[in-house]
């Protein structure tokens, strides 16, 4: 007999520091946390920027240090292990990641990984990976992110690239929490309008699907408390901070694309991003990012643009699952949903998506990666496999679900 879930839980990063001027008390931290010899790690983009050196200049004078940069997007699983060895050799006590999603996952996987020994991929769940758990907490890591959409600042997990099986797999732990996120606006005012526009993208999406991924109470409740699963299903907390990110979003994500040195829509984006980060790490995340990783895998595409040109038709294809809640969106958003049906109210949130997407310079359909209707069907079948975020959508999604939101999407 089916019992219903009756608890929710919330977890994030140990600490947060948010404002302009964050990483100036970087040192204070370090200071605290008695380190002696601090790993950077980073990718070669940041720190050609002079980014990771703001980073670096703002570690006590007494602490030896060492710079990993050669973190690539979407960071195979030779990336982490090439981390892994610079940190056996150098024995860091504090692990820093500067950048985007790609060099904080790598960085709070080093920690593990240096701290308890093994492989990456004996973390990794199966059939991939051994699906060993992590014992306990890392190397202590301090996230502090050059970009706003992934949330890798304040979520347990991390993705992993298998190019040979062009798949992507992750591991999630909460002992992969960031001791400390150090969010500072400033630090994302020299990221170029693409990356801006996709991270913004990701974010938004982050946002939106957990706002209307299935509730914890309309999940099984596990057998034991440390059975829940990481993605607990929405509660009113993640509604909270979900919402408050899509409205961020929709009012400054053209602002921060347009104008790089505006810094208040910057400082609002970065707030979004944590917002979004925190809210889907708890809630869950639904069909469109089940979507993306296989076309993401196949495809070698930015995940920011590829959510982003997916996220439009996924929402209109849970939208009978969810009218109130993309109702809500599309207010949200600045639309005037005044006087229409529930069905027009939701598909007024899709089209404010696909709106924004295309004022930010997001390709608008999955067509422009390369994507065609012969490649639908596998595409489909691989997403199908990830069941783990599939679980969450508030509709129930089968393979000719799938096949048919590619189709609307190419």
């Amino acid at each position: 007999m089916f019992e219903a879930e009756t608890v929710w839980e919330f977890s994030m990063a140990d600490r947060v520091k948010f404002g302009t001027g964050a990483i100036d008390e970087l040192a204070a931290e370090l200071d605290d946390l008695d380190c002696s010899a601090a790993m950077v790690v980073t990718d070669e983009g940041v720190f050609a920027a002079g980014i990771a050196d703001e980073v670096i200049d703002a570690l006590p004078d007494d602490v030896e240090h060492a710079v990993f940069s050669d973190v690539q997007p979407d960071p195979s699983v030779d990336v982490y292990e090439a981390a892994v060895e610079f940190a056996a050799e150098f024995d860091p006590d504090v692990i820093v990641g500067v950048g985007g999603g790609s060099s904080l996952d790598v960085a709070k996987t080093t920690g593990i990984v240096h701290e308890h020994g093994g492989d990456i991929l004996d973390y990794v769940a199966p059939p991939t990976g051994e699906g060993k758990a992590i014992p306990g907490p890392g190397v202590p890591t301090i996230a502090v992110p050059t970009t706003s959409g992934t949330g890798s600042e304040t979520s347990p997990v991390t993705v992993i690239s298998l190019p040979d099986k062009k798949l992507k797999v992750g591991i999630s732990s909460r002992h992969q929490y960031p001791n400390l996120a150090v969010i500072d606006p400033a630090l994302t005012v020299s990221l170029p309008p693409g990356p801006t526009a996709a991270s913004g993208m990701d974010a938004l999406t982050h946002a939106i699907e957990a706002f209307t991924t299935r509730p914890y109470d309309a999940k099984p409740r596990p057998d034991s408390p440390d059975e829940r699963p990481d993605y607990d299903g929405r509660n009113p907390f993640t509604d909270q901070l979900a919402r408050k990110a899509i409205d961020l979003i929709s009012d400054n994500l053209r602002r921060a694309v347009n104008n790089g040195e505006d810094l208040e829509a910057r400082r609002n984006m970065a707030l979004a991003s944590m917002l979004a980060g925190i809210a889907f790490t708890n809630a869950g995340v639904g069909a469109t990012h089940a979507i993306a990783y296989p076309v993401a895998g196949e495809y070698h595409t930015p995940h920011g643009e590829t959510v982003a040109t997916l996220l439009p038709e996924v929402m209109r294809f849970n939208a009978p699952s969810a009218f109130e809640r993309y109702g809500e969106i599309a207010e949200l958003m600045g639309e005037n949903v005044d006087g229409l049906s529930r069905d027009e109210r939701a598909d007024r949130a899709a089209e404010a998506v696909s709106k924004l997407s295309d004022d930010v310079g997001i390709p608008q359909g999955i067509e422009a990666f390369g994507v065609d209707e012969d490649a639908i069907e596998q595409l489909a079948a691989d997403t199908m496999e990830i069941q783990r975020i599939l679980v969450g959508n508030p509709r129930r999604v089968e393979q000719t679900d799938v096949e048919g939101i590619l189709q609307r999407s190419l």
